[in-house]
């Protein structure tokens, strides 16, 4: 089992380096290059929205990252001291109606959901804490 981290200031600009840190770790398996994407999109959606939306891209606040392997796949922990947000309660947003709009956004959590197999929010204070798994064979590269 391995464990893999990172810690970035809260900017958006700090993303890049998150979709790098995915990249590295995840290319220690053979995995097929969609599914590589699929799951960089996927946390850097979470890690995205903890930056603007919980900690307001403020700078002083810190986002932690952990990858995690496990027998039948990999956990990724996403941890932040920004507000509280229970995406559970998060009600998809219609495409029919975002395209009508042409409204930029709120596909988000729903792409997630699709590519994760499960997502959970816990909140202890003062953390929020995203645990996104994905089920994968693991074969080391």
């Amino acid at each position: 089992m391995m464990t893999d981290g990172i810690q970035i200031a809260c900017s958006t600009e700090n993303l890049k380096e998150i979709r790098q840190f995915v990249n590295a770790s995840l290319a220690r398996y053979v995995i097929p290059e969609n599914d590589v994407n699929m799951i960089i999109l996927a946390v850097d959606e979470i890690c995205a929205n903890r930056i603007i939306h919980s900690n307001k891209s403020n700078k002083n606040n810190i986002l932690e990252l952990e990858i995690e392997d496990l027998e039948d796949g990999l956990l990724f922990n996403i941890k932040d001291k920004g507000d509280f947000y229970d995406n559970t309660s998060h009600v998809d947003s219609d495409i029919e109606t975002l395209i009508q709009t042409k409204r930029k956004g709120g596909i988000g959590l729903m792409l997630v959901r699709r590519i994760m197999d499960s997502i959970e929010v816990t909140n202890e204070a003062p953390y929020t804490i995203y645990t996104l798994f994905k089920k994968l064979p693991l074969t080391l590269a």
